[in-house]
């Protein structure tokens, strides 16, 4: 018998609005029996069906619902959401590269696919996704036509889930590096040993975005990782300096740069806290400064700890913005909400003891759609500020 999971009093609210989590400490109990990860029907407490969705009984998350009605996991089901999804990208003009599925926000709760030219990159971040990657994989494969798919299910939430870090090629062949097109530009991707699936593409109509605040200026990009808005910045301003704390992240910036003949480009390994110190005390300004830091929270409890990483860097930023320049300042954690961000950004504007207005508001790109009803899909901060 299938698994049957009845909820607390009360605790439907949210999954009937859409959210598809079920905590474990919302269960009133669970009938029947199956093996873990395998397709669970919720019902509310007084017996009302909800959904259905892949158990984990070593995980928090006991249930991750993504069909509301009568329907199954079978190929036909993931053909259709898959086949659903691409044509939305296409809809947008997404072709040569994008997130192709996007979770919670594409009906496919804790499957990731990305699209980097004739290839695919794919995380598998819960149970029942993963024991179902072949069956994905095939249907991937009768969509796309890819010349090779890689997992980069190499991530620390997976132990969550009680499963292991995994990367490997799940279909075809996979360069170490795959060319792609961005705004115009030519852009080296590294699938296999990148971050994430091996690029930040969410960020994409961001970086382009830029590009206006960086025209004729001195621009300095920290954590600039392989270089997304270093590259863009640099087809517009008349210089940029790239700084990372990771050499082999500036060596593939400055590949980037070559790709494109740009050579109005430098690079500073280091630390970016120590760096922002260091330009300060040797009096440079920049017209244009980016901040874009990896998540300094990666849980509710951390939270105020990266408040105080948030605004110290933001403090060092602005100081080093000349008179009536742009700080473009960003958050990719879902923790730190907008209203805790802007609170943050304007405890930093007065510790810096310059004026700040806020010009431009921006998230992530479409095709990384949010559910309104899930904070947890709505999580990047882009804001643009002018320092004077």
């Amino acid at each position: 018998m299938s698994y049957e999971v009845y909820l607390k009093k009360n605790e439907e609210k949210r999954i009937v609005a859409g959210h598809s989590w079920v905590y474990a400490n919302e269960v009133a109990r669970i009938e029947g029996k199956d093996k873990n990860g395998s397709l669970a029907s919720v019902y509310s407490s007084d017996g009302k069906f909800i959904g259905k969705g892949y158990i984990n009984h070593a995980s928090k998350i006991l249930v991750r619902i993504f069909i509301r009605g009568n329907g199954t996991d079978d190929r036909e089901f993931y053909m259709q959401k898959l086949t659903a999804a691409w044509e939305y990208r296409k809809k947008l003009g997404y072709e040569n590269c994008c997130r192709v599925v996007f979770a919670e926000a594409d009906g496919l709760p804790a499957l990731i696919v990305d699209k980097y030219g004739d290839y695919l990159s794919v995380q598998c971040l819960s149970l029942g996704i993963d024991q179902r990657k072949k069956l994905i994989t095939d249907c991937l494969v009768e969509i796309f036509h890819p010349k090779g798919i890689y997992e980069r299910s190499d991530v620390a939430l997976r132990k969550k889930e009680g499963l292991a870090e995994v990367k490997g090629v799940l279909y075809g062949e996979v360069p170490e590096l795959v060319g792609i097109e961005e705004n115009g530009l030519k852009m080296f991707v590294d699938i296999i040993n990148g971050q994430k699936t091996g690029y930040f593409l969410d960020q994409k109509e961001n970086r382009f975005a830029a590009r206006r605040y960086a025209a004729g200026g001195e621009v300095l990009d920290c954590f600039c990782n392989s270089g997304g808005f270093t590259v863009n910045c640099a087809a517009t301003a008349r210089h940029v300096t790239a700084c990372d704390i990771s050499q082999p992240a500036l060596d593939s910036v400055m590949r980037n740069a070559r790709a494109n003949g740009l050579s109005n480009i430098d690079t500073l390994c280091g630390d970016a806290f120590a760096l922002l110190r260091d330009f300060r005390r040797a009096g440079k300004k920049f017209d244009l400064v980016i901040l874009d830091p990896p998540a300094f929270c990666k849980t509710a409890d951390e939270v105020k700890d990266a408040c105080r990483g948030y605004k110290d860097i933001n403090i060092q930023g602005m100081k080093l913005v000349k008179s009536g320049g742009f700080l473009i300042t960003c958050s990719c954690s879902h923790y730190m909400s907008p209203t805790l961000f802007e609170r943050m950004l304007a405890e930093a504007a007065k510790e810096s003891g310059r004026t700040v207005r806020c010009v431009e508001v921006r998230t992530q790109a479409p095709d990384h759609p949010a559910l309104l009803c899930a904070d947890e899909t709505h999580y990047l901060k882009f804001y643009v500020l002018n320092v004077e």
